[in-house]
């Protein structure tokens, strides 16, 4: 088995700075482009359009900027633990920008600040399983330091959406990605994959039936159950 991909502290601060930029850039880029049609007085017919976009783009923007400070940085809650409700406030602003929808099964709960990054950074893949649209269910189960977390996802057949592992992410996830090396373009994977392994949970992540799963279990649990179903077999 491939070693983990170990990341020193320099690189894996520059490499989430880089995916922030490349989350915020057009978005930001298309504000600026409104900005300047509604600052020529030529194009007064385009004004209308120029204030849609504008609009839009700043949802964007925002959408992309509150998740990033949950799940990327330090936030600005209080303490060591993170309401599950601010967890679902982000995430209801993020999928105002995602073209999928949001069934939300969470309790509400406090949980461990990087346990809390981890559960926002899995919604994000989950959320790219379905790009053209679907949708997302997160759900938190299990008592307090044995919460599982579980995401599925599908795409509407009918309208030929496809359910996909986003690329790479199974890799990425575990450490050990396709290509043997870690760049700003697989981060976020890869930075979930490093929480889930601070908190000592552990991944799996697949598709069965055309759906997605994503799911995160804490590794002592998953130890006492493989035990119990070895006495169960002996």
């Amino acid at each position: 088995m491939a070693d983990i991909i170990e990341l020193n502290a320099t690189d894996l601060a520059a490499m989430l700075c880089s995916r922030v930029c490349h989350d915020l850039i057009n978005p930001i880029g298309a504000i600026g482009n409104g900005l300047e049609v509604l600052a020529d007085p030529s194009q007064g017919e385009m004004a209308e359009g120029a204030r849609d976009l504008i609009a839009n783009a700043a949802t964007q923007s925002r959408a992309k900027l509150e998740f990033a400070r949950l799940a990327y940085g330090a936030s600005s809650t209080s303490g060591t633990d993170i309401d599950t409700r601010e967890c679902e406030r982000v995430a209801r602003i993020l999928f105002e920008v995602e073209k999928a929808d949001l069934e939300w099964n969470v309790p509400l709960i406090l949980l461990p600040k990087h346990k809390a990054k981890l559960f926002m950074n899995m919604l994000l893949i989950a959320a790219g399983s379905v790009p053209r649209g679907g949708q997302v269910t997160a759900k938190i189960s299990g008592g307090t330091g044995e919460e599982k977390f579980e995401f599925y996802s599908k795409s509407d057949t009918e309208k030929r959406q496809r359910t996909l592992v986003p690329a790479g992410a199974a890799g990425l996830v575990m450490g050990i990605p396709e290509e043997g090396y870690v760049d700003a373009r697989g981060i976020q994977p890869f930075y979930t994959g490093l929480l889930a392994r601070m908190t000592d949970m552990e991944l799996t992540i697949g598709l069965e039936n055309e759906q997605f799963y994503f799911t995160a279990t804490p590794k002592m649990k998953s130890a006492e159950t493989a035990g119990n179903t070895a006495s169960e077999q002996a």
